[in-house]
């Protein structure tokens, strides 16, 4: 198991930026797979962007995808999102999430280690 906390959430007007952090404890991080998700109110959480073990590679949702970097610093400990271009649907709660794994996955049932998220509001 390891323990996850994300920061860098804020309010932010359209077409700023943030960057969200999220940094492991407890295991050797190089071993796991991380995935960000966000949950908006009312609706059901969403995968936002998948990294590999070493980081060489990435996948993210469509509506993300150019405007979203997903990278992470093993030496760290932590997997960084870099939000570009936010728009207000992009307002949410945001969490990060790992698995001792060799690939990640886009749904949610594919992690065993969550964070307590942390809020991204985008003003219009």
């Amino acid at each position: 198991q390891v323990q996850l906390v994300e920061s860098g959430g804020g309010l932010v007007p359209a077409g700023g930026s943030l960057r969200l952090s999220c940094t492991a404890s407890g295991r050797t991080f190089s071993n796991y797979v991380v995935g960000w998700f966000r949950q908006a109110p009312g609706n059901e959480r969403e995968f936002v962007a998948g990294i590999s073990r070493s980081g060489d590679r990435t996948s993210y949702a469509d509506s993300v995808k150019g405007r979203f970097t997903i990278s992470r610093d093993n030496a760290k400990n932590t997997v960084y999102l870099q939000m570009n271009s936010l728009e207000p649907e992009d307002t949410a709660v945001y969490y990060c999430a790992a698995r001792a794994t060799f690939y990640y996955s886009r749904l949610a049932n594919g992690y065993n280690d969550w964070g307590q998220g942390t809020r991204v509001t985008v003003s219009s």
